[in-house]
């Protein structure tokens, strides 16, 4: 990098900032800071929806996988994460929607309380926010490790400089901040991603790349799986994703319940699906003729795109690009530590402190902009340990840590808004959680240690999403759990099925909610 690449990326992390301070007018209470009071226009919602569900990683692990493996880096992963939102744009999104308007709630997990009990909701309170701080931690790494082979930074310096920009921005400016950065950094994206798929295709053929490279890369780039990428692992994946990205780790969920109504949310999950099907297409290009143009020099080729990028590109537009690893990173991120800070504040905090029950909504906002920045302090300390014994690397964090331990979380909380499975109560949602975290340990460790050749990839992430949904739906039919509070919740929640424009975006939530034993939220006017 020249003092070019350092200009354009010092104003990026500029602008990201001014946006944070310019959203903070809009934030003058908890539900403006989690739900951004529910007048999110669907395609910045949309948009916003995208941008947080990948970062850095895209750049380093998925580009080590598409180096070696070629095409089945987008057949196994961006594809079924779009077939997986669309199916969830009319199954979950205006479920997801009507959670804020009209239970009134400012965080996903809050209608546990009501649907469940306490006693679930703090399970799958702590279980996620714990997992979060692992996940966001290795998107931390992932940039850094970009950084440094740009700068030469080292990977502790480069998490504390985008841990820090992202920390003010979010803080300050909460979920219109997070939307409106990641607007701008999808535009940064844009001319980022076509200025290195021009950059490739001039390298080699031109234009024509696009369909002569095939018979030039390494035998098998083509093939839609491949290595431990099986069509198992596809199924298994696309089964997984659908559960996590409608919104079961949460910051999904929080883009749907910021739009004006049920109708706003499912348009703005279509218009999320149509860019996860489209937009990985030109970022993995480039990725996938890289084994014509570089040698990789790590193990996982988690390096190629760097390098790439470094060779290929002139000062400026390489500045550019590096400022698009970040704006992934940093949109991921910001979405998670607002999301995680709205589950403490308004489900954890009330229950471990009386002083939290009587928050004001003053108190209540910045109780949730210091949760934010310690969320995001956790998260940074663990990103220096990504790459130890515990952890191994930044793709295994990612692919088997997160989506192994995701399901058991996700179950009981998205199918738990679906009328068809209004008998599975506690006990089903806390025996499911339980157990599917107890089989996340025995397949990825000791079965895995005492399988020859260790257990594949697919069953290390599918089984526990199994275990959970076998058991939440069993036990629902042996132990039904229904009663005309849960039934009265979930009509809330379910009917309505043509709800216009216009409804949604109604008054704040309490600066407080409702504890255990609370009968569900009443019906509040609209207006």
């Amino acid at each position: 990098m020249n003092s070019l690449d350092w200009a354009v990326l010092i104003g990026y992390f500029g602008v990201m900032v001014a946006i944070g301070l310019w959203s903070h007018k809009r934030v003058d209470n908890v539900s403006d800071f989690f739900t951004a009071g529910g007048r999110m226009p669907w395609w910045l919602s949309g948009i916003s929806h995208h941008m947080s569900g990948y970062s850095a990683v895209m750049f380093t692990g998925y580009a080590g996988i598409a180096y070696q493996y070629g095409v089945t880096s987008f057949v196994t992963w961006s594809l079924p994460i779009a077939i997986g939102i669309f199916i969830g744009a009319k199954l979950f999104a205006p479920r997801l929607n009507r959670l804020r308007s009209r239970l009134h709630v400012a965080s996903p997990l809050e209608y546990l309380k009501n649907r469940y009990n306490l006693r679930t909701q703090q399970a799958l309170a702590w279980s996620g926010l714990l997992l979060k701080i692992v996940d966001v931690g290795a998107k931390w790494a992932a940039i850094a490790t970009l950084l440094s082979v740009f700068t030469g930074l080292s990977i502790s310096q480069g998490i504390l400089i985008t841990g820090v920009v992202t920390g003010i921005y979010c803080t300050v400016g909460g979920l219109w901040a997070d939307a409106l950065t990641e607007l701008g950094q999808f535009i940064i994206q844009l001319f980022a991603g076509l200025a290195m798929l021009f950059a490739v295709m001039s390298e080699l053929d031109g234009f024509s790349t696009l369909w002569t490279v095939w018979d030039k890369l390494p035998d098998g780039h083509a093939e839609p799986t491949a290595g431990p990428y099986t069509v198992t692992f596809l199924l298994a994946f696309l089964f997984i994703k659908t559960f996590e990205y409608n919104g079961g780790m949460w910051n999904q969920a929080q883009r749907y319940m910021a739009t004006g109504s049920a109708a706003s949310a499912t348009r703005s999950a279509r218009l999320s699906a149509v860019l996860w099907f489209v937009w990985p297409l030109v970022l993995f290009f480039p990725m996938w003729c890289a084994p014509l143009l570089v040698d990789a020099q790590k193990p996982d080729a988690s390096d190629s795109y760097a390098l790439m990028t470094e060779q290929l590109l002139p000062h400026g537009l390489l500045g550019l690009v590096i400022v698009g690893f970040f704006s992934h990173t940093m949109a991921m991120c910001s979405s998670d530590a607002n999301a995680i800070a709205a589950v403490f504040t308004r489900d954890i905090a009330p229950v471990l402190s009386k002083a939290a029950r009587g928050w004001s909504e003053r108190a209540g906002l910045i109780a949730a902009r210091w949760t934010t920045v310690a969320f995001l302090a956790l998260s940074m300390a663990i990103a220096t340990q990504v790459n130890s014994p515990t952890f191994k690397d930044i793709i295994t964090v990612v692919i088997k840590w997160v989506a192994g331990l995701m399901g058991p979380i996700a179950i009981p909380f998205m199918l738990g808004l679906l009328r068809p499975f209004r008998k599975s109560g506690p006990t089903a949602a806390l025996v499911s959680w339980a157990a599917g975290l107890i089989a996340f340990w025995l397949v990825n460790y000791p079965v895995n240690w005492a399988v020859e050749g260790g257990v594949p990839l697919q069953y290390q992430v599918s089984v526990p999403l199994a275990v959970s949904l076998v058991l939440y739906v069993l036990i629902g039919f042996v132990k039904p759990e229904d009663t005309p509070e849960r039934d009265a919740v979930l009509a809330r929640i379910n009917e309505g099925e043509g709800d216009e424009d216009g409804g949604g975006g109604t008054g704040a939530s309490a600066a407080v909610p409702a504890q255990d034993g609370d009968p569900a939220p009443a019906p509040q006017p609209r207006g």
